[in-house]
């Protein structure tokens, strides 16, 4: 397993709100994860480098535990200190973070997700799968058939999350398995990736645009490219 990330500010944001951890397990998986911050001035910041910290230290304190209990007990930890920093500080009212987590082995990927960040799964012979499930009131307006994906690309409310770690006192993520094979991919991504970067593009900077080392990087310098008006992260998971 080989395992590359990558973050930036962006090209309008005065600051990077997103926050990014991976580490290759002595078993030769790697746990990884992306979180997109959200609140004013400091807040968002906040949030994600919390739930980032706290999710990678809650996780390595429990190696006995099952891995999927594992991974929602160390998401659970980061989403109640979370919330109740936001009840403590006045400064971080209102702040919370979306989460999407991986835990990828030879075979199979277990993935967490809280919000609108992304997990996909690429391969040269299947293409680009969106694992996770955006929690955001255009996908539900995508899934009653009021909106078709390309409108909801363009939606001017598309960054209206439904769910995000921190907002309330009790976490329920999505969990997903999904099974992976020599040569595939997972990519984690926040969505100031996947609102300026199209899943082909995705599918060919992964797969045919040069060494997977630097795939994080080619896909960043795409969307500051095009003005990049989010923070930009990316984790890039090759099996």
């Amino acid at each position: 397993m080989n395992v590359w990330g990558i973050t930036d500010r962006g090209k309008i944001r005065e600051q990077n709100q997103d926050a990014f951890a991976h580490q290759i397990l002595p078993d030769g998986r790697v746990i990884a994860l992306v979180c997109d911050g959200m609140g004013g001035a400091r807040a968002g910041n906040i949030a994600s480098s919390m739930a980032v910290d706290l999710f990678m230290e809650d996780f390595f304190q429990s190696e006995e535990t099952p891995d999927l209990e594992r991974m929602e007990q160390a998401a659970g930890r980061a989403n109640r200190e979370i919330f109740q920093r936001a009840l403590e500080d006045e400064s971080c009212v209102g702040m919370g973070t979306t989460l999407v987590a991986a835990l990828a082995g030879a075979e199979e990927a277990l993935i967490l997700n809280e919000g609108d960040s992304r997990a996909y799964h690429i391969s040269e012979e299947g293409g680009i799968l969106q694992v996770t499930r955006d929690h955001s009131l255009v996908e539900d307006l995508v899934q009653r058939g009021e909106l078709t994906r390309d409108q909801a690309r363009t939606h001017p409310h598309k960054n209206l999350i439904t769910r995000a770690l921190g907002a309330e006192p009790e976490l329920r993520t999505d969990a997903f398995r999904q099974r992976l094979a020599e040569g595939e991919f997972l990519l984690l991504c926040s969505d100031g990736l996947s609102n300026v970067v199209s899943e082909q593009e995705i599918l060919y900077e992964v797969v045919h645009g040069g060494e997977a080392c630097t795939c994080c990087r080619r896909l960043l310098e795409i969307a500051l490219h095009r003005g990049a008006p989010d923070n930009v992260t990316a984790v890039l998971i090759q099996c």
